[in-house]
C-alpha cells in the first residue's frame, strides 16, 4: 500500500461509461450532475456520468458505483492508484479510475462494491459509506 493513510467514500448513485464516435459534439446530458467527465481521444468520446442522465441507444457500461479518494492529494504522493488497483485485482476485481487535479476516483461495479469495500478496508484503507 501507499505510505499515507487513505480515506476514501462511497459516492451516491450509479453512473455509466459511455463511447460515443470520435466526431461527436459533447452532449447536453453528458455534463450534468455533481460529477461527470468527458474525455476525446483521437478514437472517441468517452463519457462519465450518472446513470439516469443517458438515453437510451448510447453505447455505455451501467452499474458502476464511485469510490472518492478524499483529497486534496499532493503531485508527490505516488503509489496510490497502485495500491488500491493491485489490492482489487488481487481479488478479481474489476475498476475504472478517473483523476483529477485534487484527487482520484475509482469506479467498480455494483454488484462488486461491497466486496470491493472490504478488500480495501483490510489493505488499511478507511472507507465512509
Amino acid at each position: 500500500m501507499c505510505e499515507i493513510s487513505l480515506t476514501m467514500k462511497l459516492l451516491p448513485g450509479c453512473y455509466g461509461i459511455c463511447r460515443l464516435d470520435k466526431g461527436s459534439e459533447t452532449p447536453s446530458w453528458a455534463v450534468s450532475g455533481d460529477l461527470f467527465s468527458v474525455t476525446r481521444t483521437a478514437e472517441e468520446l468517452s463519457v462519465v456520468c450518472p446513470e439516469q442522465n443517458i438515453p437510451d441507444g448510447v453505447k455505455a457500461e451501467r452499474d458502476w458505483r464511485i469510490l472518492k479518494v478524499i483529497g486534496p492529494l499532493d503531485f508527490s504522493l505516488t503509489g496510490i492508484l497502485a495500491a488500491i488497483s493491485s489490492a482489487l485485482a488481487a481479488s478479481q476485481i474489476s475498476l475504472f479510475a478517473l483523476s483529477t487535479y485534487d484527487t482520484d476516483y475509482i469506479l467498480v461495479k455494483e454488484k462488486d462494491i461491497d466486496w470491493a469495500i472490504d478488500v480495501l478496508k483490510k489493505e488499511q484503507f478507511e472507507i465512509e459509506v
